[in-house]
């Protein structure tokens, strides 16, 4: 990969620790299957065929189009207390998916969770469509070894620091870079989900998924509403533009969290805390405490920081589902501080 102006150098190693799984696909092979793969193992795998990119742009460009269109169609015409209630408790369920699960669980193993949590974690997540399980932690694991140098797949630091570099760089982190060719090499990243065979089952099911997370919504609000017309309102609002929503709102913590806020922990890199985005990410906008200590269940560790997917991750532990819990460490904590309390 080439440099870009303004990043240093890489020099850090992915932070995370694979953990023991069953095997489904034999690493090996895959290489040998996948000759750019082998060697040091490069950062990419190589570009992304015709039909992933086109995949890309419709996931991304066809709810997005839906929001835009939503204002001015159908505000106040077609929308009723069904549609939001089914918006609300879908983006509940696959946020959480995307902050608990891919993020938490399977990116950073905050915690360990019995096999069915586990299923529905990645289920859940997958359903908020912004790529596979293994896709979404192989991108994340590369952010966090590169985060802000050459190397990280969506710093808005990317350009260099001239007004025009930073709003190229913030187009580029936001969502510009999902449209790039470059896949990240799953092998070098992503080995412990590779080798899980459920995980990888759940992977190779991402259409399904995709589907799912649209007629869903529509179906349960064509059943309340007993319409055709309440399926295709629910479908519409709890389907396509939840998913844009929270498309937006998880691309604003690769953009907005390493541009501006508050940054009271030492980190490597530029992330910081922005508060507005607290409620709305489950907690994932704390983005400069999870950056100081990444594998921390945690990432709203002050007083009044509000953190949804840590008392999720909480109530978890009290059914029995989730075990050996990330907490935060106070003296970790205190020795990061660059303001102190």
């Amino acid at each position: 990969m080439s440099h870009r102006s303004g990043m240093p150098k890489p020099g850090a190693k992915p932070g995370f620790s694979p953990s023991k799984t069953d095997s489904t696909v034999d690493l090996t092979t895959y290489a040998v299957e996948h000759p750019e793969l082998t060697g040091p193992r490069p950062v990419v795998h190589g570009p992304r065929t015709l039909m992933s990119q086109i995949s890309v742009y419709a996931g991304v460009l066809l709810p997005l189009s839906a929001l835009i269109a939503a204002v001015p169609l159908l505000w106040g015409k077609a929308l009723g207390w069904a549609d939001v209630g089914l918006f609300l408790v879908f983006y509940l369920i696959t946020g959480l998916g995307v902050t608990v699960g891919f993020h938490r669980y399977f990116t950073h193993g905050s915690f360990r969770a019995v096999k069915p949590l586990r299923a529905a974690l990645a289920i859940a997540g997958s359903m908020a469509v912004q790529g596979s399980v293994i896709t979404w932690v192989a991108d994340h694991r590369r952010h966090h070894a590169f985060s802000d140098t050459d190397g990280d797949p969506h710093s808005p630091w990317a350009f260099g620091t001239s007004p025009w570099a930073l709003t190229k760089g913030f187009w580029h982190a936001h969502m510009g870079w999902l449209f790039e060719r470059d896949v990240t090499n799953r092998v070098r990243f992503a080995p412990d989900l590779l080798k899980d065979r459920m995980i990888f089952r759940i992977h190779n099911l991402f259409p399904l998924w995709a589907l799912a997370t649209l007629l869903l919504p529509g179906i349960i609000g064509g059943l309340i509403g007993q319409s055709w017309w309440s399926f295709w309102t629910a479908l519409f609002w709890a389907g396509l533009v939840r998913v844009a929503v929270l498309h937006h709102v998880t691309w604003s913590v690769n953009s907005i969290c390493h541009m501006i806020g508050e940054r009271p922990y030492a980190s490597r890199d530029k992330a910081a805390n922005f508060w507005p985005l607290a409620i709305v990410s489950f907690g994932e906008s704390w983005h400069n405490s999870h950056h100081a200590d990444p594998s921390c269940a945690r990432h709203g560790v002050r007083r009044g920081q509000i953190d949804i997917s840590a008392r999720t991750i909480w109530i978890f532990e009290k059914f029995g589902w989730a075990s050996k819990i990330k907490w935060p460490n106070a003296e970790r904590f205190a020795k990061l501080a660059i303001v102190k309390d």
